[in-house]
């Protein structure tokens, strides 16, 4: 079988994903036209855009669901080794902690959607449950933030002590509890209205108030506060 017409060397110039680059910039590239720069070549039967092109397709052209592929995932098809796996891998992470870093650039709370910006890049993709809250001064800027604990796939457990000790000794006067499904339902729980009752009430105690609670997964949220919970 001839295999010359699949190397991307023996296309037009302008077709070419680098010199395409150089000469339009990066929005002008597709997904799979990106992916293969990275990973170079492709294998004997399809060039490196193809060989994008399907790795994109089993994802459903999904970046969110390709950058959850282990190395491991990617191997299995037929081109990819590990360096190029890796790279793949490596790019998706420095993609994520971007987005991570402008969303930390947000001080002030104004909104639901502006804490789901902060913390959907630390737990909107996660396969178990973490617990996090956010520390607000009076005028609701972000002051800190902690992981308070780490589950399985179904829940977490969270001392309420452990909850409003950074609080004081921030001199926090409010605090946004927040933790994801990694089932993908935003729905609150029986166990997680409880808990956010159960906080809401020391917080009472201690002057400080919960503001909000969210369920954050991979693309929307649920506010406790938006649909009067709170």
């Amino acid at each position: 079988m001839k295999t010359q017409n699949f190397t991307i060397k023996n296309w037009n110039i302008n077709d070419r994903p680098r010199e395409k680059l150089l000469n339009k910039g990066s929005l002008a590239l597709s997904d799979a036209e990106l992916v293969a720069i990275l990973i170079g070549s492709g294998n004997r039967q399809e060039s490196a855009v193809h060989l994008s092109k399907r790795i994109l397709a089993s994802v459903a052209n999904n970046l969110q669901a390709l950058a959850k592929l282990s190395i491991v995932d990617l191997m299995a098809f037929k081109g990819i080794g590990e360096a190029k796996a890796i790279s793949i891998v490596t790019a998706l992470e420095l993609g994520k902690r971007r987005r991570l870093e402008a969303a930390l650039e947000i001080s002030k709370i104004t909104s639901s959607k502006a804490v789901f910006e902060v913390m959907q890049p630390l737990i909107g993709d996660l396969k178990y449950e973490e617990f996090w809250v956010l520390y607000l001064n009076n005028v609701n800027s972000i002051i800190g933030k902690q992981c308070l604990s780490k589950g399985g796939l179904t829940g977490t457990l969270v001392d309420t002590r452990l909850v409003f000790k950074p609080a004081l000794s921030l001199l926090a006067t409010g605090i946004i509890l927040c933790h994801n499904h990694p089932s993908g339902t935003v729905e609150p729980s029986q166990s997680d209205k409880q808990l956010t009752q159960k906080i809401k009430e020391a917080g009472n105690t201690l002057d400080i108030k919960v503001l909000d609670h969210l369920i954050v997964t991979e693309k929307k949220y649920f506010s406790f506060a938006d649909d009067n919970l709170l």
